[in-house]
């Protein structure tokens, strides 16, 4: 039996290892509603704040959603790249350069306010109804347009190999390539670790419920039923 008059905003902490596709299903088989999505995808290495939304009224909104800011924690790992800049791919470069706390503070002075990004190959940006990473699985590359985005770039700390940075980041950033492109800065290498969301719009991680827990109890309860422009 479904209840379609549940709808609102499920915010969520993503464990690690968990899809954002499978998030929904399990949503999907908990709360028997059929209409549920969500307003950015989190990789499976990542956790943090998951904005899902139920119900057909609120689906409608996932645009709106996407086109707010976001902010991470990222942990790079220097000396190093992998073919999808992050932890989960193969190594393609590895350096025994240690950069000095100066140079690295000098290259993420580069990386503030706004940038042109290259889309990376894993991800799941469309191209000609195509997306990315079905090419990239299949062993090809093709030529991505730069977008133009903004970014805000904290150091928090710096103990080789590791760099743990806070970022403020416009819609359709990937951090994964914020990440690749520091290394490069660095002409050491870098890939991303760690990732947490910690904020997603107006949603912070502290307002999220945990996946591991009952969410038949929690759904009524954690849904935001409050207007949005």
């Amino acid at each position: 039996m479904t209840d379609e008059r549940v709808e609102g905003i499920l915010l969520v902490d993503k464990p690690k290892g968990v899809t954002s596709f499978s998030l929904v299903h399990q949503l999907r088989k908990l709360s028997h509603i059929r209409k549920i999505g969500h307003a950015g995808t989190l990789d499976p290495f990542a956790t943090g704040v998951m904005v899902m939304l139920i119900g057909k009224a609120y689906t409608r909104l996932s645009d709106q959603f996407l086109c707010q800011d976001k902010e991470y924690l990222a942990r790079l790992h220097l000396g190093a790249m992998t073919d999808t800049f992050d932890i989960e791919g193969q190594k393609t470069f590895l350096s025994d350069k240690e950069p000095t706390l100066q140079e690295l503070e000098e290259v993420l002075a580069k990386f503030q306010g706004t940038l042109l990004q290259i889309p990376p190959m894993f991800s799941a940006k469309k191209v000609k109804g195509k997306k990315l990473y079905e090419l990239a699985r299949a062993g090809k590359t093709i030529e991505r347009q730069a977008v133009e985005v903004q970014v805000a770039c904290q150091l928090l700390s710096y103990s080789y190999p590791f760099v743990d940075l806070k970022f403020q980041c416009s819609k359709g950033t990937y951090v994964r390539s914020l990440a690749h492109d520091i290394g490069q800065a660095l002409e050491t290498g870098a890939y991303l670790e760690e990732l947490t969301r910690l904020r997603s719009g107006p949603f912070s991680l502290s307002e999220c419920v945990a996946i591991d827990e009952n969410f038949r109890q929690h759904l009524r309860g954690a849904l935001a039923n409050r207007p949005h422009a």
